[in-house]
């Protein structure tokens, strides 16, 4: 930013070619008749103390800012419940010479959403056991060929911890010092529903909940980072139940 010229006795000269200071400058100053020390950046008229010919010098070359048109609003941050939509505009012409600053570029609103399919993944509790748990029994009462029809691959979700319960402590491999570390939560084909899926595997990305069957009153909170299919957790993981 270029200052302005010193004054001389009776007042400013006018310049030839005048350059005023946006903003606030203490660099933008000069002397006048009428105080030893003037100002004439943007901000000396809310300070009072604009040299004498800032407001015929600075204003006629001042450049007001202006915008553009706002542009449409995102989608909404959420997917499944309370979240946020944005949008924006551009400067078209940037503010010169003590001109008017810029207005607002970014508004921010909220939104509700609902994905009927992925709403009913967030809602779902997860309920979880040890691997020791392993529910691969055989029924005595099924022929050996339809239990090998029926038998469905598993698949790994990987989660990670946001909060666990005291009670977990008791009988569950997840305690608070697991939280914001990671597990694997195998679904074996024993406990799909009727999508092939087991109830509460999460959406990624997204908060969902879980309890444990083995130990009342072991619950907690997790998000869903990964899954993958036709695959089977390390030992001492999770299982759906």
């Amino acid at each position: 930013l270029t200052a302005c010229l010193s004054g001389v006795a009776g007042g400013w000269q006018l310049r030839d070619n005048p350059k005023c200071c946006p903003g606030r400058s203490n660099q933008c100053w000069g002397v006048s008749s009428k105080r030893p020390l003037c100002y004439c950046d943007g901000y000396c008229q809310r300070t009072g103390d604009c040299c004498q010919d800032y407001n015929t010098v600075c204003h006629i070359s001042a450049i007001d800012c202006i915008v553009g048109p706002w542009g449409s609003w995102t989608e909404c941050s959420s997917l499944c419940g309370v979240g946020s939509r944005d949008r924006g505009r551009l400067v078209t012409v940037p503010p010169r010479n003590g001109g008017t600053p810029c207005p607002d570029l970014k508004q921010r609103r909220g939104c509700y959403g609902h994905d009927p399919e992925r709403c009913h993944s967030v809602k779902e509790v997860a309920k979880i056991l040890p691997d020791s748990y392993k529910r691969n029994f055989k029924d005595p009462w099924k022929r050996p060929h339809m239990m090998a029809k029926e038998r469905k691959p598993s698949y790994c979700t990987y989660f990670r911890i946001k909060e666990v319960s005291p009670s977990c402590r008791l009988g569950l491999r997840i305690s608070y010092r697991f939280r914001e570390k990671y597990v694997c939560v195998e679904c074996q084909g024993e406990a799909m529903g009727i999508r092939d899926r087991c109830e509460g595997d999460g959406l990624e990305g997204t908060r969902t909940f879980w309890t444990a069957a083995s130990v009342p009153g072991c619950q907690g909170s997790w998000v869903r980072e990964s899954l993958s299919e036709d695959c089977r957790c390390p030992p001492q993981s999770l299982i759906f139940v």
